[in-house]
């Protein structure tokens, strides 16, 4: 049964949120604010925080930069992940992923559809790992990010979390660069 490990200590994650919009800015950034809110409601720290419009080359030099960051865990996104010509998340989120998590995708197109039913299938929701750093794109509406963040996020990047979880995998996230050098 998942469930918190009280006897564990928690250990705060450090993460970048990243907002997908030709036209929010930090003043009207609603979805980015409610992610700010969750994450530092939840312990965590929020490191960074952008603004990029829909374009595929800004969006993966944002994630790239971000992945170089040492002091970056984590990168969570709203935005950009439907289906129309300007939402491009998934594409540029795939092109720096090294690994796809396509549970995290999965899981929460099935927490949508008992909202919102089969308008689900419009959210192209993805999660990935690259550089040792964590990527999940979420779609726009500050609901979308509080079902992505209370649902899934913010139990996998509690250490505390059992059965398992991201953040005790964080350490060996890039073994296989041990192994190659």
């Amino acid at each position: 049964m998942p469930r918190i490990d009280e006897t564990r200590p928690f250990l705060p994650v450090n993460i970048a949120i990243l907002t997908i919009s030709d036209s929010r800015t930090l003043a009207n950034d609603t979805s980015g604010q409610a992610l700010n809110d969750m994450i530092t409601r939840d312990g965590h720290k929020v490191v960074r925080r952008e603004i990029v419009k829909d374009e595929i080359a800004l969006i993966t030099g944002q994630l790239k930069h971000w992945i170089a960051d040492p002091e970056v865990d984590v990168v969570i996104s709203s935005g950009g992940t439907g289906v129309t010509g300007r939402d491009v998340t998934p594409e540029a989120f795939e092109q720096v992923f090294e690994k796809k998590i396509d549970g995290f995708g999965e899981l929460f197109r099935w927490i949508s559809f008992q909202k919102v039913g089969t308008s689900t299938i419009q959210s192209r929701a993805v999660g990935g790992v690259a550089g040792g750093t964590y990527l999940f794109a979420l779609p726009g509406s500050p609901s979308a990010c509080r079902d992505g963040w209370d649902e899934i996020l913010k139990h996998q990047l509690d250490n505390r979390f059992r059965p398992c979880n991201l953040t005790e995998l964080m350490p060996r996230l890039q073994e296989h660069l041990k192994q190659a050098g």
